[in-house]
């Protein structure tokens, strides 16, 4: 069975910071692309980071030099690390893991995210 549990939510005040991690269990870790999505209310869900198996990463533009992702292979979990936080970034944060070849595609069940003071 498939499992990609998120951690690390919460409420944080502008400008502070989260660190996100999502433990995957079930499947192959390091053939699996790894994503952050988030979700804000009444809006559609949207990619926030990528990493590759390789380790490379991309990012969305209202996210780039605030937030950093990272895998550990050797855990099976990825991270985001989320700096200088705006109340905009308030959402739901999900996990999602991408079979590098065919069509296999996971998601966690969210980690809310709030920032305000």
């Amino acid at each position: 069975q498939v499992q990609l549990v998120e951690s690390g939510g919460g409420l944080v005040q502008p400008g502070g910071s989260l660190r996100l991690s999502c433990a995957a269990s079930g499947i192959i870790f390091s053939i699996y692309n790894m994503a952050w999505y988030r979700q804000a209310p009444g809006k559609q869900r949207e990619l926030v980071a990528i990493i590759t198996t390789g380790g490379t990463t991309n990012y969305a533009d209202s996210v780039k030099g605030r937030f950093t992702v990272s895998r550990d292979n050797a855990k099976n979990t990825v991270y985001l690390q989320m700096n200088s936080l705006k109340p905009e970034d308030t959402a739901v944060y999900y996990c999602n893991a991408h079979h590098v070849i065919d069509v296999r595609n996971y998601w966690g069940q969210g980690t809310q995210v709030t920032v305000s003071s």
